[in-house]
């Protein structure tokens, strides 16, 4: 897949979250290429390539770069946790920060309430504050 970069942020094996289209973009030519991945959707660039345009978002503009979706591991309620289902994430409520499994009940770039398919059963999380929680990871 093809997108573009802030060229900052433009490194091979480099990942981020996309969070979706801005609204300053509405008018930009270039919206499509920038535009085509899904939303909460987590990336990891592959390739650079040597093409640089202009941008009003970016200082430096942005590098065109090739990238792949990567499975994101999260948290989900144990009863909900079956491999090919799709499930709506919901927040887990934890305000344990220090835990180890913080991350994977809180992942980057997810919004709660989106819908998330289960491709793989990780394994059960001891949950220090009593959840029921397993780990999966999904797409």
């Amino acid at each position: 897949m093809v997108t573009l970069i802030g060229e900052r942020q433009a490194k091979e094996g480099a990942e981020f979250a996309y969070r979706g289209p801005l609204t300053d973009c509405r008018d930009c030519k270039l919206k499509a290429v920038c535009f085509n991945l899904d939303a909460g959707g987590v990336y990891r660039i592959t390739a650079l390539r040597d093409v640089h345009h202009e941008c009003r978002i970016h200082e430096d503009g942005v590098r065109v770069v090739e990238v792949e979706k990567i499975p994101v591991r999260c948290a989900v309620i144990q009863k909900y946790a079956l491999e090919g289902s799709v499930v709506t994430l919901e927040e887990i409520k934890c305000l344990n920060i220090g835990c180890d499994r913080y991350r994977i009940c809180h992942p980057i770039g997810m919004e709660k309430n989106s819908k998330c398919k289960i491709t793989k059963i990780i394994g059960e999380i001891n949950c220090p504050e009593g959840n029921r929680l397993v780990e999966v990871e999904i797409a």
